[in-house]
């Protein structure tokens, strides 16, 4: 009896050779178990990075204008798809600017072109991802149509321009007011002003703040919202104090530099057609709202 306890007490767990398999099965599994594990948690982590940057796109769409009413002068010349590419759409398209296909890129435009010239033109003028409605300017229906065009051909596309609307595009006569100058009487040497009249300067008037801040706004609403209302690429976000600081401290005047020569994913002048004083009231418009 006691023999039999000594020799109890000298055995392992592992008694038979069905133990032994299970053992060193169990070995090898579950360590493999661990390491799946620990993958995905630290790759949760990117799903996280990931879904922030979902949500930032998120509240650029929200952030988009609804809607406008704007009134456009019929006479104006008709944009060419080229003109228009360049006022507005090659602030993203000309870098692939988020997630935008890039200029050119045959392989960015493949999959969008088999969807015809119709589904590319509606994406446009309805908006789509991180472009709003139009893509954010103030082109004709038209005029988009032509830009989208410009673009899906210079990345392999073999779309035909369509024929203007009737109406649209008309330029206006060059001596529409020729004619009613010309049926003006002369005016008689009575009626001439005096000479001390004449002789007065005129007023040197300027532009109201309220103007340069109405102007500002405008041309954020129209070029910069793309890129400055969720900070995309790197551009310093809509109202972000802390974004926009290192900026300020350089000055306005660096700062329109920079807008106007182009900077990062920027193109010159944020690809609009904006005169340096737009810019600098719409760089103001931005500044004064992230203090």
């Amino acid at each position: 009896m006691s023999d039999t306890h000594n020799e109890d007490a000298h055995t392992g767990p592992i008694k038979n050779p069905k133990q032994l398999l299970i053992a060193v099965f169990l070995s090898f599994v579950i360590p493999v178990f661990v390491i799946i594990g620990l993958v995905q948690y630290v790759s949760s982590g990117d799903k996280a990075g990931a879904g922030a940057s979902h949500s930032e796109m998120a509240k650029a769409q929200r952030l988009q204008k609804v809607g406008q009413v704007e009134v456009r002068d019929a006479n104006r010349p008709l944009r060419t798809g080229e003109q228009v590419y360049n006022g507005q759409c090659a602030a993203c398209h000309a870098n692939g600017t988020a997630g935008a296909p890039k200029f050119q890129d045959a392989a960015a435009w493949g999959p969008r072109l088999p969807q015809g010239l119709d589904a590319l033109v509606q994406s446009s003028l309805k908006g789509k991802g991180a472009m709003a409605p139009q893509g954010g300017g103030d082109f004709s229906d038209f005029e988009i149509s032509l830009g989208v065009i410009y673009m899906a051909n210079a990345a392999g596309g073999k779309f035909a321009e369509p024929k203007p609307p009737a109406g649209e595009g008309a330029e206006a006569p060059a001596e529409a007011s020729a004619p009613a100058a010309a049926e003006q009487p002369a005016p008689a040497a009575a009626e001439a002003p005096a000479p001390e009249a004449v002789a007065q300067p005129a007023a040197i008037t300027t532009v109201p703040p309220a103007s340069a801040a109405a102007a500002g706004k405008a041309l954020y609403d129209k070029a910069c919202v793309a890129c400055h209302a969720a900070g995309v690429a790197g551009a310093p976000k809509f109202g972000d104090k802390a974004a926009w600081a290192p900026y300020v401290k350089e000055g306005l005047d660096h700062m329109l530099e920079v807008a106007i020569k182009g900077k990062g994913a920027m193109p010159p002048r944020g690809a609009s057609t904006a005169t340096d004083d737009e810019l600098r009231a719409a760089i103001q418009y931005m500044v004064d709202n992230a203090k």
